[in-house]
């Protein structure tokens, strides 16, 4: 199967692993996700990343994380396709529900938060919304 959006993909995996109330979740392994992934932990939505070397590509075991037995994650919404790249200045960078959630971007140094890019005067690529 071609797959046009990995990490759209991606999202829709811990999306669907959060509805449906697993504690883990396989995705397929890039540096794109691992560094979404370590992003998603940094902020304390994934309680714990692993890399299996199961295959030449590798799969990425995401543990998520519950409060009350109600998921962290509520909503992953991808804003920069392939179809249609979003890009932010410093002064634009978006809040997400109010400072409630995350906006990640991919900037010159890395995907980070919005807030992270904003202190260090970045711009970039949105990949996605977390709440």
């Amino acid at each position: 199967m071609n797959m046009t959006d990995p990490i759209a993909d991606m999202l829709t995996r811990i999306r669907n692993a959060a509805t449906a109330r697993h504690t883990r979740v396989l995705i397929p392994a890039s540096k794109m996700k691992l560094s979404l992934a370590r992003v998603l932990k940094e902020e304390g939505y994934v309680k714990d990343i692993e890399i299996l070397k199961d295959n030449p590509q590798g799969t990425l075991r995401l543990t998520l994380r519950y409060v009350e037995k109600k998921p962290v994650v509520t909503q992953l919404k991808r804003v920069s396709k392939p179809g249609l790249r979003v890009y932010t200045k410093q002064a634009n960078i978006p809040r997400v529900r109010g400072g409630l959630g995350v906006a990640i971007l991919s900037t010159p140094k890395g995907l980070m938060t919005g807030s992270n890019a904003y202190k260090q005067g970045l711009g970039g690529e949105v990949i996605c919304y977390v709440w």
